[in-house]
């Protein structure tokens, strides 16, 4: 019995090295043909603009191109089925956002991909704050302003955003609720449409990625009350943080890489440490503030793997506070 359970250690073990033989020399061959990005979002959107970005930076490192393969439709799930499907060879990666990975978990009642079983975290790219901004004729100028007016009105204040279940829609629900405030949900399915109709005084607030509003806000036609983020942002830095008001409260969107499950681990820690490089160039960082994102620089594979954990438990919190129901 004892030289039966030895000889069966010994071959585990032998496994286990010709396991991580064959991943070194894999990673050691990687990459010798072009590699492909997966977008689920169409040509020319912000995640499309800034995923085409980091890619041309990664490739001129890694001395291959990378295809960005743009996937839209389904709220994800075209995009993410394409990716979950992919060989795990270390040849097609999934750049996704939060509302992919996590919020779609929320959102569907049955979805076709699990985020965490289907997918392998390589590492978190950059995080995109959002702003509640009031139209320029809005006689306040203060977010406290915006919730003492609302609250006067309950309900005839109308909120733009991108639809109830999408991360505008959920952030400007969420404010709702810790401000004890009601407004008129008001969707739209293109910002631009939804920023005109602030402009123009149809709304009178309106909640969407501070890339979509900063040219707005600097040039004077609509008035920022309040960026999500944790810490105030280089391209607002005069505009107050919700969590100045609501303590600890932070919600940003967030993009980041992932790979097929199954994809030898030394690429993924490749592939994240090539990135770390990327995001660490003064120029690169500063082209993906202009754009909106905060970039990420200190995040590993596993670092990436237990954000994503607790990511998932916050928005269970979200979620339930403000009473998303999965259709």
């Amino acid at each position: 019995m004892q030289r039966r359970s030895f000889n069966k250690g010994l071959l585990g073990a032998a496994a286990a090295v010709a396991s991580g033989l064959q991943s070194a020399a894999w990673a050691q061959a990687w990459p010798a043909r072009p590699i492909k990005w997966i977008l689920s979002q169409p040509a020319g959107s912000g995640p499309d603009i800034l995923a085409r970005f980091v890619a041309d930076n990664l490739s001129r490192r890694l001395g291959q191109p990378i295809v960005v393969d743009n996937r839209p439709g389904g709220q994800n799930v075209i995009g993410a089925q394409a990716a979950m499907r992919s060989p795990a060879d270390g040849y097609t990666f999934y750049y996704a956002t939060t509302a992919a990975m996590v919020t779609n978990v929320f959102t569907f009642k049955a979805l076709p991909y699990d985020p965490e079983k289907d997918f392998a975290p390589v590492r978190l790219i950059g995080r995109s704050p959002f702003v509640i901004a009031a139209g320029a004729a809005f006689t306040g100028n203060t977010l406290a302003d915006a919730m003492a007016q609302t609250k006067a009105q309950p309900e005839k204040l109308a909120m733009a955003t991108e639809g109830p279940k999408t991360f505008s829609g959920m952030l400007a629900d969420s404010f709702a609720a810790m401000a004890g405030i009601k407004f008129t949900h008001v969707p739209y399915n293109k910002a631009p449409d939804a920023i005109q109709d602030l402009i123009g005084g149809r709304v009178n607030f309106i909640c969407l990625p501070e890339a979509a509003l900063l040219s707005y806000i600097r040039s004077g036609q609509i008035k920022a009350l309040a960026v999500s983020s944790a810490q105030r942002t280089a391209n607002l830095p005069s505009v107050p943080t919700l969590s100045e008001t609501f303590a600890g409260f932070e919600y940003t969107g967030w993009n980041g890489l992932f790979a097929p499950a199954g994809t030898p681990a030394a690429i993924l820690d490749s592939v994240s440490r090539e990135l770390e490089a990327v995001l660490k160039q003064p120029e690169v960082a500063q082209r993906l503030l202009t754009l909106g994102s905060i970039p990420e620089t200190k995040m590993n594979v596993a670092e990436f793997d237990a954000f994503m954990r607790a990511e998932r438990t916050r928005w269970a919190g979200i979620v339930k506070t403000i009473g998303i129901k999965p259709e």
